[in-house]
């Protein structure tokens, strides 16, 4: 019985001696404490020897305010008039202003206009103009806070080249800026310019119009052409109303008390117009053609003069708020250096090296475990030989 009980009791004792216990591990450690504890530090003195030989980089920061929107100067005209508001309105207000310039300072206007004036090609060895845009995307930073102001970080060899990079980045962005409509106020200037150039063309034709009549202009300067110019009036009054309901479709809608009210002044016009033209009295064929055409000619000429207060307005408007970049921080050349962090570096590597010296000291001591085993050993060896195999080596 003792015989036959011997081999079970071996075969319940192999798992046990298969384990690998905590104080195993720890035996392990202690015995390569001197490889674990010096090989890391070498490694990070290596490190920081290293960081002192690369060349450092210097950031440059400055810090600005967009142009900001205010509220517009021609609102109360426009109530008085109710005509030409509507569709200024529609064309102005910015979702995140704030945004839209870093967008405009990441552009390939304004990143054209700095390669070429600091001539970043042959500084930055490239041979592309786009592959120096992307260099420069990855040197230069542009973000936002919730204090509304845009900050700009420059990265570079040179700490007043930096400095001047970043700085040089508000002034292309203003350049930019003259050219764009960016707020409110430009937008209507924008608009209202174009409009007056239409309307005085439109004027000067309609005056060309009047003098080819060959009827005297003393003829209709009496009641009758009173009649007219009020006649006049009140067509260019309901084409600014049109033009003002046309632009509130596009941000109110057809049930809206505003564009209702709108409709309802429209309609009013209408029916006085209506009213004015049956109370016409009917004139000569001579007469008659000319008041059509000083007809035509003062409807232009209202058209023109509220085009002309509108532009004007908006010009006031934009020189007030304008397209103004207001600098809070200049960038100036850093006083240290932003790259390499030498202490960062040195930390990272020691905990690297040190992970990388662990892993290596419990595999290796797993493989002189497993060498003694005759079994383990049989498959370390087959595994060396497929491994050859797979690579190449017979």
């Amino acid at each position: 019985m003792s015989t036959n009980e011997a081999p079970a009791v071996q075969q319940t004792s192999t798992p046990d001696e298969d384990e690998i216990s905590l104080l195993d591990l720890l035996q392990v450690v202690v015995e390569n404490l001197r490889l674990l504890v010096l090989g890391p530090l070498l490694v990070g003195l290596l490190a920081l020897g290293i960081s002192f030989a690369v060349t450092p980089t210097f950031t440059a920061s400055t810090k600005f305010m967009p142009p900001q929107q205010q509220a517009s100067g021609a609102a109360s005209l426009l109530a008085s008039l109710g005509a030409l508001g509507g569709l200024a309105g529609a064309a102005s207000g910015l979702k995140s202003p704030a945004d839209q310039y870093i967008a405009f300072l990441k552009s390939r206007s304004v990143e054209d206009a700095l390669i070429d004036r600091f001539k970043l090609t042959e500084r930055y060895e490239e041979k592309l103009k786009d592959d120096t845009r992307k260099t420069l995307d990855t040197l230069v930073r542009a973000s936002s806070g919730k204090d509304g102001l845009i900050t700009v970080e420059v990265d570079d060899k040179d700490a007043t080249f930096a400095a001047d990079l970043a700085n040089a980045h508000v002034e292309e962005l203003g350049q930019l800026l003259k050219r764009l409509a960016v707020t409110e106020a430009q937008q209507r200037r924008v608009f209202f310019e174009k409009q007056l150039a239409s309307a005085k063309d439109n004027l000067t034709k309609a005056e060309q119009t009047l003098k080819s009549s060959g009827v005297n202009s003393d003829t209709l300067k009496s009641d009758p052409k009173a009649a007219v110019e009020g006649l006049a009036r009140l067509k260019a009054s309901i084409t600014a109303q049109e033009i003002k309901l046309a632009s509130m479709r596009g941000y109110l809608s057809e049930s809206a008390p505003d564009f209702k009210q709108a409709q309802t002044e429209l309609g009013a016009m209408r029916a006085q117009l209506s009213r004015a033209e049956e109370q016409q009295p009917a004139s000569a064929a001579a007469g008659g053609d000319y008041i059509a055409k000083y007809r035509d000619f003062k409807y232009q000429e209202t058209l023109y003069e509220l085009f002309a207060k509108q532009y004007e307005i908006a010009r006031v408007d934009e020189s007030r708020e304008g397209a103004v970049i207001q600098v809070v921080d200049v960038a100036l050349p850093p006083e240290r250096k932003s790259k390499p962090k030498k202490a960062l570096i040195a930390a990272v590597a020691v905990l690297a090296s040190g992970f990388a010296l662990l892993l290596f000291v419990f595999v290796r001591h797993a493989l002189r475990g497993a060498a003694v085993d005759p079994e383990t050993a049989e498959k370390l060896t087959k595994l060396q030989k497929t491994w050859a195999k797979a690579i190449g080596r017979k």
